[in-house]
């Protein structure tokens, strides 16, 4: 049963956000270390071992992803193309590019915007795989104009790999696939092996030994994020239909027993109202187990005095997902500081953020929403500066410049500058 909290309940009691002691650490960097050393065969045995799949190719050859179209329903095919499309426009409008100016004669500075050469996805497998995931992670890459997209992960026994997976990734536009998953393809991603190049960055979630590996090979290759458990936080007045805001806050429930589902509201009637929904819905769900043990840990709901408490309480959380269920939620948009994506309205639930919007769905988890964001095609993008002056321009500045180096103990910074006037 989920707990009910009428004031008193400090914002970082939310959420349970202690980090577990890391007992992955050494597995992971084992498993870096034979794919290292090993490549190829370390990734077969790895494959054997983990997903119980023999494998005669690493690469998922064009025959495999056309078995995967006519496999899939023509309906569920038009479904993934018409939500990457949605994807698309989104994120077009964050393609940006340089500039250069000419703040005054003899002087140009200016900004690249490079696209990285190649990235790397990785997608689960298993019980969590995400079509959805594949376009999120996909399309960004692919307007920031990145050379090459590869995707890794794990196979089924038989040596397959889901068949809205590979659509997925071929309308999203991704080049080459592998049937690699867990710490051992990320390994495979940041250092190459016979079969799997060197990526630039990796991106997109995984299990715990995933995220161990991502951060053990950070520096290497640039990642995302370390993604923590799901988060949802409904503010919600008390015209709100209660069974509304139980299914939105189960939609996140389900996804893992640690994920967490939180509602703040200004009406002890709704707040007593959903907690009866809850119990109602949870049966009928088909992960109601895991949807049981989220709700009975780390739910919470939470009645403040007004709807300014709530979104005071949710910057200071600054959770993954933020529904704000009012008439007028326009209105508290621009009090909104700190959540990774917020969902405005009564009809607008985060599943619809998860799957066709056209916002990205990969998002800050534990709190660093205050001071990160969703990913977007920014994410796949690197930036150069870089500037020109004349020997007049530069003579109008340099007895400054070599002020500063002066001032800083910095003699041959100042030399560089002075000696082309010397003569």
């Amino acid at each position: 049963m989920i707990k009910i909290y009428e004031g008193g309940l400090k914002a970082e009691d939310i959420f349970d956000r202690t980090e577990e002691k890391n007992t992955v650490g050494e597995i992971v960097a084992d498993i870096i270390a034979n794919v290292r050393k090993n490549g190829d065969k370390a990734l077969r045995e790895y494959s054997a071992k983990f997903d119980g799949a023999e494998l005669d190719s690493l690469e998922v050859s064009e025959q495999e992803i056309d078995e995967a179209f006519a496999a899939l329903e023509p309906e569920f095919v038009a479904i993934i193309e018409e939500a990457a499309e949605n994807i698309r426009e989104f994120h077009r409008h964050q393609v940006r590019t340089g500039f250069a100016i000419t703040p005054r004669d003899g002087v140009v500075l200016g900004q690249r915007v490079i696209p990285l050469e190649r990235v790397g996805l990785y997608v689960p497998g298993g019980t969590a795989s995400y079509p959805s995931s594949v376009l999120m992670n996909c399309i960004p890459a692919k307007l920031a104009g990145c050379d090459e997209i590869v995707m890794v992960t794990p196979p089924s026994k038989d040596g397959s790999i889901k068949p809205a997976i590979l659509v997925a990734a071929k309308i999203a536009g991704v080049d080459r696939i592998f049937k690699v998953g867990g710490a051992q393809a990320v390994a495979a991603l940041a250092y190459s092996t016979e079969t799997i190049p060197q990526v630039d960055k990796i991106v997109g979630p995984g299990n715990v030994f995933v995220a161990e590996a991502k951060r053990q090979v950070f520096g290497t290759v640039a990642i995302d994020m370390i993604a923590g458990p799901s988060e949802i936080l409904v503010i919600a007045d008390g015209t709100c239909n209660p069974k509304y805001v139980a299914a939105d806050m189960l939609s996140q429930a389900e996804h893992d027993k640690n994920a967490s589902a939180v509602l703040v509201t200004d009406s002890l009637d709704l707040a007593k109202a959903v907690s009866a929904e809850l119990e109602v819905q949870i049966p009928q769900l088909s992960r109601a187990e895991i949807a049981r043990v989220s709700v009975d840990n780390n739910g919470k709901i939470i009645v403040v005095d007004d709807l300014k408490k709530a979104i005071e309480m949710s910057n200071a959380i600054a959770p993954e997902h933020l529904e704000v269920c009012v008439d007028r939620p326009f209105d508290l948009l621009p009090l909104i500081r700190n959540a990774g994506s917020v969902f405005l309205g009564k009809n607008c639930p985060e599943a619809l953020g998860d799957y066709f919007a056209g916002p990205n769905h990969t998002l800050p988890t534990s709190g660093t929403a205050r001071f990160s964001s969703p990913l977007s095609v920014d994410d796949f993008v690197k930036k150069s500066s870089f500037m020109s002056y004349s020997q007049q321009a530069l003579e109008s500045v340099y007895e400054k410049i070599d002020a500063f180096a002066q001032k800083e103990g910095l003699q041959a910074h100042g030399k560089s500058v002075t000696v082309r006037f010397e003569d």
